[in-house]
């Protein structure tokens, strides 16, 4: 059932699902988490590594056990300890992992969580290495990354567009919001150039490296030019103005090689952070490895440990497609009727390709070379890492005190048909990064002695400069704009805090629990704007009824804001334990003044099956929904939304001509369609927004994650927008 509504009954239902600040209870669904101690103590007692089968047609193949894998580590037989089958981005791939360090708990009972299949979603990184790479193959894989993003992203995968130079700035995060992602792709920028030099004849830096190694053919090349070009010069002094040539060309290439690495390094590195398997493409026209004069072998190999630690696999993509030679006409190809040079290029190609070849299949993943459909290989590879074999085995500990990197080899017994993918190796411990100019920095000096309050406001201040979000402490965050007449749009913060990860102590006969708050607004360039700060105090007979109550914090904030692209990130942190919890969220809030067909935000709520209609009056609007920050639904309860429709256009009857659609769909698929509908305009004056509200039941739909769809069509200016937004049912 859906009707429009008045402004009167929309502002009324608005500041009941929106902006009210109140500790509501919920009936309790989730045990307690299981502190992580075992998880941590037993993962030191078994490594663990995935692994994908094959057939000949490209297939993974499902069925295998146990007793078909055979793994050896530095060519060592070792027994496989854990063995199981896991769906990435599957609502227990995490137990599944667990259960592999020791920590099982019933996944395989009749009380397990089965899987959904993605109902988690993917994390999902393109790691664009624009030091190497041209200004057309920059725009190809642009348009390859918008069409990933329009198409392919799943419903609940989270991805981010990253770069070597790091030109993409704040936008390079990890999000499920298409918009961000759009601009992420759309600051990136060529930023290569050939390291050459402007003598004659030009030398390439493959020629450079072939020089270093010592190649008689091209050092004769360069050799002879320069002695016709300098008559009575003697050949040695020749050949060594052309090594210092060369080793200058060097010089200028090896530091946005090692900024290339050291940046997919540390990215590989901070998605530890995330659960389950992290798939990156990494996307270049490929470089040269100078494993004479760099350590870039070596950060290859730490490269493929980390990802190893980290459960990374990368795809690497060759940006220049189809190619049949690296020669840059533009540049000038240098006469040589002797064939020297051709000689010694022939294998610029491949030798450009090593380092990412070896980090596709050190890390299990797969090399995507000399084709123009890149799109094609794109979607095989996020089909073929969607499924893999987890083995896990006991580490010889004496053997692993040292830094040794350690070979792992699995293979099928009796299939010699299937091909096996896996990662090639792993240190022993861990290898950081040392940063040789931060033991110069200067410490900051020491300030006054803070308050308990400024104190605690400092370290969620810090807290908003990490990679991802701290989960210390459950928080949820909703963001919603509406537009407000004659000050614009305001954007209402809502913040959702889960009682049960506080600590509380006893005062007077009662418990008492406090909760500092701190949040910031950042447009798309990281700049911070609106700040606000809070200490919230949190009072109840005794922890048994609270308990029994499972309260849970609900906060709003609001300001206004001009259209744009906006992150709010929120902090909580408990003062008494010292534990700390963030949410980082994005909105895009639309132009609104103008000619164009636009929406506010979704918000939506929930009621209970057989209440009253609450759209039918205020009284019922009162006593109707429930809203929820997080999104979590009980099962076979009814959906309430609300959205405000702007800039519709006059038919000649003067009014406006709207219909609009609801979907509710799950991994894309819509389970539930209304039919399209003309919103009412009865009993209305102005068309400037049109507020529009209805029910959907949720009866029959299965536990799991959801997008509530809203799509308007304007009949008579044959516009169209939609709005979204995620739930969850319990």
């Amino acid at each position: 059932m859906s009707r429009s509504l008045s402004n009167a009954s929309l502002a009324v239902i608005v500041s009941l699902l929106a902006l009210s600040t109140s500790v509501r209870g919920q009936a309790q669904q989730n045990p307690k988490t299981p502190e992580s101690d075992d998880v941590v103590r037993v993962y030191s007692d078994l490594v663990q590594t995935d692994v994908m089968v094959f057939d000949k047609q490209g297939r993974f193949v499902n069925g295998l056990k146990r007793e078909d894998f055979e793994l050896k580590i530095d060519g060592k037989a070792r027994p496989v300890e854990f063995f199981e089958r896991i769906v990435a981005g599957s609502s227990n791939e995490q137990a599944q992992l667990s259960a592999a360090r020791g920590n099982a708990g019933d996944v395989k009972g009749p009380n397990a969580v089965r899987a959904i299949p993605l109902d988690r979603g993917r994390a999902i990184f393109f790691f664009v290495d624009d030091l190497h790479m041209s200004a057309g193959n920059l725009l190809r894989m642009r348009k390859l990354m918008l069409g990933f993003i329009d198409h392919d992203i799943g419903q609940n995968d989270m991805a981010a567009i990253t770069s070597a130079s790091g030109t993409i700035g704040f936008l390079q995060q990890l999000s499920d919001n298409k918009a961000v992602l759009r601009a992420a792709v759309g600051r990136l920028s060529a930023r290569s150039s050939s390291f050459s030099d402007s003598q004659r004849p030009p030398m390439t830096e493959y020629q450079s490296l072939l020089i270093d190694r010592q190649d008689k053919d091209v050092t004769d090349f360069f050799v002879d030019a320069l002695m016709r070009e300098v008559p009575g010069l003697q050949r040695d002094m020749a050949e060594e103005q052309i090594k210092s040539r060369a080793s200058q060309i060097r010089q200028l290439s090896a530091g946005n090689t090692t900024n290339t690495l050291s940046g997919l390094e540390s990215l590989v590195r901070t998605s530890s952070k995330l659960p389950g398997r992290k798939l990156v493409f990494f996307i270049s026209d490929g470089f040269f490895l100078d494993e004479n004069n760099s350590d870039t072998v070596y950060r290859l190999r730490k490269i493929t440990s980390a990802a190893a630690r980290s459960g990374v696999v990368i795809y690497s993509l060759d940006a220049r497609g189809l190619v049949a030679s690296l020669g840059d006409i533009s540049a000038g190809i240098p006469f040589d009727p002797t064939g020297r040079l051709e000689r010694g290029s022939s294998g610029e190609l491949m030798a450009s390709q090593d380092a990412m070849n070896a980090l596709a299949k050190d890390t299990g993943g797969r090399a995507v070379f000399n084709t123009n459909a890149l799109d094609i290989g794109l979607n095989n590879a996020l089909k073929e890492s969607s499924t893999y074999y987890l083995l896990a085995w006991r580490p010889d500990h004496e053997a692993a005190a040292g830094d040794k990197f350690r070979r792992i080899a699995v293979s099928l017994v009796g299939h010699p048909e299937l091909a096996v993918r896996v990662r090639r190796g792993f240190f022993d411990r861990e290898l950081p990064t040392v940063d040789k100019q931060a033991k110069n920095k200067p410490q900051p000096a020491k300030t006054a002695t803070r308050t308990e309050s400024e104190e605690s406001e400092a370290l969620l201040r810090d807290s908003f400069t990490e990679v991802y979000p701290t989960t210390d402490i459950p928080v949820a965050v909703y963001l919603s704009f509406l537009d407000v007449p004659a000050k614009g749009a305001m954007l209402t913060v809502s913040i959702q805090v889960n009682l049960d990860s506080l600590a509380f102590k006893n005062e007077g006969g009662k418990i008492k629990g406090e909760v500092d708050l701190r949040g910031s607004v950042f447009n798309s360039n990281g700049k911070a704007g609106a700040t606000f700060a809070d200490r919230l105090t949190v009072n109840a007979p005794s922890l048994e009824e609270l308990q029994r109550a499972n309260k849970e914090l609900a906060y709003n904030y609001q300001v206004y804001l001009p259209d744009g692209l906006f992150q709010v990130r929120v902090g909580v942190r408990d003062p008494t334990s010292g534990k700390i919890g963030t949410a980082y969220s994005w909105i895009e809030v639309p132009k609104i003044a103008g000619q164009k067909l636009v929406m506010s935000s979704v918000i939506i709520g929930q009621r209970a099956p057989g209440q009253a209609d609450p759209l039918s009056s205020i009284q019922g609007t009162v006593a109707g929904a429930t809203f929820r920050v997080d999104g979590r639904f009980q099962r076979n309860s009814v959906l309430r939304f609300i959205v405000h429709i702007y800039n519709a256009a006059l038919a000649t009857d003067s009014k406006p001509d709207v219909a609009v659609q609801v979907q509710i769909l799950r991994d894309g698929e819509p389970v539930v369609t209304t039919p399209s509908k003309k919103i009412s305009t009865e009993g209305m004056e102005r068309f400037e927004r049109l507020p529009y509200g209805g029910d959907l039941s949720l009866e029959g739909l299965a536990p799991g994650r959801y997008v509530l769809r809203v799509s308007i069509v304007d009949r008579f200016a044959k516009t169209s927008a939609s709005q979204q937004v995620k739930f969850e049912i319990e």
